[in-house]
């Protein structure tokens, strides 16, 4: 069986806020104290109407309790095992970049032995990728070469390789033996 709700003493400030969001998280937030204390509702089926979970219907009404009302103007910054904020990112790419502008090529490798460095412990190639992601740099360039061509091995290769091929260079279909 389900508790009864408690709160009653946030209920006016629950609907003064239903009334002034100006966000969504706002409205959830004010609509997880209404629902279960004007209707009756258990945690499990007001989650269900807002269409987030029970645990987090939850978390919305005791920070609503305790006075931590969502706030539109906060910038909502989801990295939790973030290794430097946005601001220290963007001043570890700068000379990078004015390189970069400057005529240069970014060399994601460069970035990542640097970034190892900064952080004191190796990083996956992916985590330069994502930074140069996150400030907006998506030039991307394949490779001239795979890195371990043999390229002198490769041109041997192609003066003694023995019989040209009998497809035709124009059409990429084998010549005929009669003509």
């Amino acid at each position: 069986m389900s508790m009864t709700a408690r709160g009653h003493e946030a209920l006016e400030r629950a609907e003064a806020q239903l009334i002034q969001a100006k966000t969504v998280e706002q409205l959830r937030q004010a609509q997880a104290v209404i629902l279960p204390l004007s209707y009756g509702l258990s945690l499990e089926q007001t989650a269900d109407i807002l269409g987030i979970s029970a645990s987090w219907t939850c978390k919305l009404r005791t920070r609503f309790a305790r006075g931590e009302v969502a706030n539109p103007e906060a910038p909502r910054e989801h990295r939790p095992r973030q290794n430097m904020s946005v601001e220290e990112e963007a001043e570890f790419l700068a000379p990078f970049f004015e390189k970069a502008h400057a005529g240069g090529i970014l060399v994601v490798g460069e970035i990542k032995r640097a970034l190892d460095a900064r952080l004191g412990r190796k990083t996956a190639l992916a985590s330069a990728y994502n930074l140069l992601h996150r400030h907006g740099w998506r030039k991307l360039a394949p490779d001239k070469r795979h890195p371990k061509a043999d390229v002198p091995a490769q041109e041997e290769w192609k003066k003694n390789s023995g019989t040209p091929s009998r497809k035709s260079a124009k059409t990429g279909r084998a010549k005929s033996r009669s003509g």
